[in-house]
């Protein structure tokens, strides 16, 4: 299959669907894909009101925008383990025991008892736990109700992966960038490694510009596919990303590398940048990192002088020790070197101004200044929360035309280990309502032994999900949620691009499954709010934020694959940056006001801990799962059947460990059982597990947890003060202290490690 052009909105919005043929009574749908985070256009074949297949997009620009998880959807989406109907717990939390119920009996019940707990303890004795993904966006309506009934405590999975850097992106420039694929000239890629089967379009894009000519900067502890296709790859320590940008940092400016025009007339506290790099010498950067010095300067040199140059998003300076520094730097070089908002660079695209996005429909201005103080977390660890994101309110508005804009969901959250410590009786209040949906929370944050002494700490705990998952398996009520295949969609890019691209409902849902949002609709009207959700249906909802546009959503689905407002460049010139200075803070006001060090820094890592001589990274991505979903699928477990332990040969060694032998990894916190494969890859010293590990086939309930208990890495994810970011309060997993233990071989792997195809 060729690779799709590069991306262009123009092009995507202009170009001819020339419809494939199909079998006799086969219709078509075009649809965006759900089963991970990137969203690609697809098409959804449909046979007698089911769907039967996915396929690539017709549209020659997403045409090769696929992979197997999208491919499996269907098949996985009617397992008949789903969940057809609601379920009220009938024995003690956790026994497994659950009768079915209707969703007016499930709903009336839900409703009465949280507005009795908000009686008792307070609104802000709610808390919720949300996903972008797998029951999709909850279209702003979650936050939109939370804010109404007064509770501040919301928390997500993006608290760890692009939400907290759309956040911490603000600091410097007042919004969050996306790279100009289609345009540049270098991209860097830290840590992250995107394939043919995780983050496809970011994956054809890189190949696309490498075609063309542009350079590959990785840097990665281990040999990636990335790292062996790249101009230059740099294996730096795990977690010392921060220090290796400070050093990157120390060539650009004492080689006058930067761009001194943008520089003098749009940024502020460049000498006291100046003088915190350096601090940050190449010789120290190199100890730091584990790099040689001249490849530093090499790779700082080529990402300075062959842009534009991008640095796309990635999920590993998400989560460190230094992740605000880190996500700090990385705005801080897009914008000393002058790619901020030109083409081949990084672009602030703002609000489309035809759509009512998220953010408005979200309403914060209605929660109270002494609601929001309340904010979990917010008093130590402020970055993303209500108080760390307060002085955003007038430059947003400035430039972007609103006060509240919360970029990938992440701009207004709780900090999630003070809304666990709380719920666990360990916070200023209690929190004794926890409602997830699409989430599975138990396995997607750090200490999954306090999430689970905080959900057994609860008077009601509420799931909107598809399958019976180890966190749902603890709740009260189970509400089947349908999926992206069974609803529309208007996909407003999470809230920080300015296209829109609508995706059509190709099937009914199967029992009584319904969408986020029915399910907020109905518990408006059950906490005697039904006027939040006005609404009858959520094409009505759509029909609503699209008024502007004159066009209603089944329209818009008939006109394009997207809707954009037309890209310009270097906005800046006229309205300035949606900062308090109105130009980029690479010495932050904000931070500096908060009491946080305003300029980017490095903590180096505790003294290592004799028990425990090895790292730990966690978050090997298998290409037939996302995050904790996808195990009950037969075809995606012949692929990846156990979890991996990554391992070097020279600490397998060491270790005297063997290919495929069984393991327990162990830290301070807890310890997991996981199989050895040996990588020539893996640096020696360093071991990379998988994230999200559980058998659906296993035994239920609590104490087990249909097999989280025996492999999930959230339970050596950390989360005290040495290993959580200042400023965020959100944990290291990238250089965590541990250990292998050699245990008895009395487990079988359904295939042995070398037999299956390679994750990374």
């Amino acid at each position: 299959m060729p690779a799709a052009p590069p991306f262009d909105p123009q092009a995507i919005a202009d170009a001819k669907f020339e419809e494939r043929e199909v079998r006799p009574g086969v219709t078509t749908k075009r649809t965006i894909c759900q089963t991970c985070d990137i969203a690609c256009s697809v098409v959804a074949e449909v046979e007698k009101g089911r769907v039967v297949k996915i396929r690539s997009s017709d549209n020659p620009i997403f045409r090769d925008n696929i992979c197997m998880k999208g491919i499996m959807a269907p098949k996985g989406l009617a397992d008949p383990t789903r969940i057809l109907q609601p379920l009220k717990r009938v024995g003690k939390r956790g026994s497994g025991e659950w009768e079915k119920v209707s969703w007016d009996e499930a709903i009336s019940d839900i409703g009465q008892r949280l507005k009795a707990i908000i009686a008792k303890h307070g609104p802000e004795a709610w808390a919720v736990s949300t996903s972008q993904w797998n029951t999709a966006t909850d279209h702003g309506l979650g936050r939109r109700i939370m804010n109404h009934v007064g509770s501040p405590n919301w928390i997500s999975g993006v608290a760890l992966c692009a939400g907290n850097t759309a956040a911490v992106n603000r600091f410097t420039y007042g919004w969050f960038p996306m790279g100009d694929f289609a345009n540049t000239k270098c991209i860097v890629l830290m840590g992250h490694n995107p394939r043919r089967h995780s983050w496809t379009p970011m994956y054809n894009f890189i190949r696309q510009a490498q075609a063309r000519g542009a350079k590959l900067i990785v840097t990665d502890p281990r040999r990636s596919s990335s790292a062996e296709r790249a101009d230059i790859w740099l294996p730096l320590k795990a977690g010392s990303d921060a220090a290796m940008m400070l050093g990157w940092l120390k060539v650009i400016l004492d080689e006058e590398l930067y761009d001194k025009k943008f520089v003098e007339n749009w940024t502020i506290g460049f000498d006291d940048l100046r003088k915190r790099v350096d601090e940050y010498p190449l010789e120290r950067v190199a100890k730091l990192t584990g790099c040689d010095p001249e490849m530093i300067a090499k790779a700082a040199r080529m990402y300075a002088t062959e842009g534009p140059s991008i640095i796309p998003w990635t999920p590993i300076t998400d989560m460190q020790r230094n992740s605000t520094s880190g996500i700090r730097l990385q705005s801080i070089l897009r914008s000393v070197c002058g790619y901020v908002d030109v083409p081949g660079g990084e672009r602030l695209e703002g609000f489309n101004p035809d759509i009512i996005n998220e953010s408005t429909i979200e309403m914060h201005h209605v929660l109270s200044d002494a609601q929001k103080a309340k904010q979990l977390g917010s008093d130590q660890h402020p970055a993303f929360t209500y108080r760390g994101q307060e002085a955003f309110r007038e430059p947003t508005k400035r430039v972007y035309g609103q006060e509240y804009a919360n970029l990938i969901m992440g701009c207004h959250m709780a900090t999630p280990s003070a809304t666990f410590r709380a719920m666990a009786g360990q916070g200023p209040y209690p929190v004794k309502a926890f409602f997830f949906l699409g989430n599975n929370p138990l396995m997607s944050y750090a200490n999954m032994p306090l999430i689970i002494d905080a959900m057994m700490n609860q008077d009601l705990i509420v799931a909107h999900e598809h399958f019976m998952t180890p966190s749902a398996q603890l709740a009260d009520y189970i509400l089947p949620g349908d999926s992206w295949l069974e609803r529309p969609w208007l996909m407003d890019s999470f809230g920080w691009m300015s296209s829109v691209r609508p995706s059509e409902k190709a099937m009914e849902p199967p029992g009584e499954c319904k969408s986020t949002f029915e399910f907020w609709k109905l518990l408006a009207g059950a906490l005697d709010k039904p006027e939040l959700v006005p609404w009858d249906r959520l094409e009505d909802f759509y029909d609503y934020r699209l008024e502007k546009t004159g066009m209603t959503f089944d329209q818009l689905v008939k006109k394009t694959d997207i809707y954009f407002a037309p890209p310009k460049f270097r906005q800046y010139e006229q309205k300035g940056f949606a900062t308090p200075s109105g130009k980029v803070e690479l010495k932050s006001s904000i931070l500096e006001e908060l009491g946080f060090d305003p300029l980017p820094y490095f903590r180096e890592d505790p003294p290592v801990d004799p028990e425990y001589p090895l790292k730990l990274f966690t978050g090997v991505r298998e290409d037939g799962f996302f995050q904790t979903g996808h195990r009950h699928i037969p075809e995606m477990r012949k692929h990846h059947p156990e979890p991996l332990l990554f391992v070097s040969p020279g600490t397998a060694t060491q270790y005297h460990l063997a290919e495929d032998e069984w393991v327990e990894v162990e830290n301070e916190m807890g310890k997991i059982s996981i199989k050895v494969a040996i990588k020539d890859a893996m640096p020696d010293d360093l071991i990379r597990i998988p994230h999200g590990w559980w058998k659906p086939e296993m035994k239920q309930g609590a104490g087990h947890l249909s097999g989280a208990l025996k492999y999930a890495d959230a339970q050596l994810c950390r989360d005290d003060a040495d290993y959580l970011d200042r400023e965020q309060g959100i944990p290291h997993l990238k250089g965590v202290p541990c250990r292998i233990n050699k245990v008895e071989q009395s487990e079988q792997s359904v295939a042995p490690a070398s037999a299956m195809e390679p994750a990374e």
